[in-house]
């Protein structure tokens, strides 16, 4: 019988065993010479496995897949596929805009932690800035002494000269147009304004009204009285009779007045106010003024004994007949309020129309400032012809209320906690940030404040005085949402350039301390 190479080949493999003939150099000699090698005999042997092995694998990934893909769930979501598309669409608009509205929305001014974060990067421009006079660089050996920064800030004094706003076209214009002082002569008052409120009444309680929750609240008084957040409320809702809490609520509270003082006061129809507390500030005499003005208003400022014992240390005593210190008549106030002596300052400020019940009109002037231009023709400029009752002047460095929180805490005025407890509450009341009032910024600076007392104007200032009570002393925090909650009242708010044509800015003094006031 025949066989072929192949078969012998494996005949040969099989009975070697048993015969014993078998070798591996007889193998290998017999393969080497029709070219095959064990090696790669075997190597061969091996692909085929591991290749079917990747079949094996494969084959049972496709049935788990496809038992995956026949399931009811994957079915569902087939033919939910448009939807889920549109969903996730949604989802990621979504997102974004969440993102962008938590981007958008400002830090509140106010958290503790954020305020300090932040303070960093606001901007430092408080004002361009009422002729401020530069401190040397402390690297410097040779630093302005306080003499010298005195000498400095005396030479803003008995300025008269008029601000200018310059035009794009090149052409200017005075920053406040006053009628020429022998003008001023024949102008008379004109009539009262209208109000769409009619009579307002103040708040009068004892102590038995207190609530056991006002007595806890370090931010009432028996002068601020109790109010409750009811009262507060409903204190913004406009009607023809009003009764609304606004100082000198408690008998025996404070801000004590002597009767000869009380009874110059309830003559006054025009009156230029200023105030100085704790000792701080120097007085400084208006000037600029018509002769003809000088019979028609008051101007009062009010000192408290330790503003009196340090003038009259100086040399600056009123005198005793006259009680005046230059064009200033001076009115002693005895037992303030409040230890703070910020607050203390809000009452002839916010409150002269309880201190001049006679008064038809008032301009406040900061302590720190030199009123510099005759008041009748102020009251023209600002009030009359403009045909307004309430004028203020526009914040110069920021126009959002939740900045200006967070520039207050860099500037150590107020504590974080306090201006956030404020802020977080107008915020929740809706108070936007950048807050516009008919076209302009709601943001006022009020270190000057030219008013008609009426009975509008006389509630704005008592609802103003409350919230300052209520939360912080920084009056420009409580403006803007004062001004929006009763929003039927329009001031003329001038821009800054005004308010450097009316005073010249010398600075405060020193920083008055508080008072060791026994509860």
């Amino acid at each position: 019988m025949a066989f072929s190479w192949g078969s012998t080949f494996s005949m040969s493999r099989l009975q070697s065993p048993k015969t014993g003939s078998y070798s591996v150099d007889s193998e290998r000699a017999r393969n080497q010479a029709y070219g095959v090698g064990i090696r790669d005999e075997l190597d061969f042997d091996d692909e085929n496995r591991r290749e079917r092995k990747k079949k094996k694998k494969k084959r049972r990934r496709g049935a788990m897949l496809a038992g995956v893909v026949d399931s009811g769930l994957m079915r569902r979501l087939w033919k939910l596929r448009l939807h889920v598309f549109i969903i996730s669409i949604v989802l990621v608009v979504v997102v974004f805009e969440v993102r962008h509205l938590s981007q958008a929305r400002p830090p509140p001014a106010t958290s503790d932690l954020e305020v300090k974060l932040q303070v960093e990067h606001e901007e430092k421009r408080d004002e361009k800035q009422e002729n401020k006079v530069e401190v040397m660089d402390t690297t410097k050996a040779d630093r302005v002494s306080v003499e010298e920064l005195d000498e400095e800030k005396q030479k803003n004094l008995d300025r008269l000269d008029m601000p200018m706003k310059k035009y794009k076209n090149g052409t200017e214009e005075p920053c406040l147009k006053l009628l020429p002082l022998e003008e001023l002569k024949n102008v008379e008052l004109p009539q009262a304004s209208d109000s769409p409120l009619r009579i307002l009444k103040y708040v009068r309680e004892g102590r038995k009204q207190r609530t056991k929750e006002s007595q806890n609240d370090p931010m009432t008084s028996g002068f601020a009285g109790y109010q409750t957040v009811e009262e507060r409320a409903k204190s913004f809702e406009l009607r023809d009779t009003m009764e609304v809490h606004c100082g000198f609520c408690e008998e025996g509270s404070g801000f004590d007045i002597d009767s000869i003082d009380k009874s110059f006061m309830n003559g006054c129809t025009i009156v230029v106010v200023t105030c100085t507390f704790g000792g701080g500030d120097d007085l400084y005499q208006p000037i600029g003024m018509a002769e003809s003005s000088l019979s028609k208003v008051c101007y009062v400022a009010l000192w408290d004994e330790i503003t009196l014992k340090t003038q009259t240390d100086r040399g600056k005593a009123p005198d005793p007949v006259t009680r005046k210190v230059g064009l200033w008549r001076i009115v002693i106030v005895h037992n303030l309020p409040f230890s703070d002596q910020r607050r203390n300052g809000k009452i002839p400020k916010m409150l002269n129309h309880r201190l001049f019940p006679q008064a038809r009109y008032s301009i406040w002037v900061d302590s720190k400032s030199q009123f510099r231009r005759d008041p009748i023709g102020v009251l023209e400029a600002l009030l009359w012809r403009p045909k307004s009752v309430f004028a203020i002047s526009l914040h110069g460095g920021r126009s959002c209320v939740y900045k200006e929180g967070i520039a207050i805490v860099q500037k150590h005025k107020a504590q974080p906690g306090e201006v956030s407890i404020q802020l977080n509450q107008y915020r929740s009341e809706g108070i936007p940030e950048g807050a516009q009032f008919h076209g302009h910024k709601a943001l006022a600076e009020a270190s000057i404040i030219v008013r008609e007392h009426t009975p509008l104007t006389n509630l704005f200032m008592c609802l103003w005085f409350n919230e300052v009570m209520r939360f912080t002393a920084r009056d420009q925090l409580s403006f803007p949402y004062v001004l929006l909650r009763l929003h039927v009242m329009v001031p003329n708010m001038f821009p800054v350039c005004t308010r450097h044509a009316l005073v010249n800015s010398i600075g405060h003094k020193s920083k008055a301390k508080p008072l060791n006031i026994l509860t």
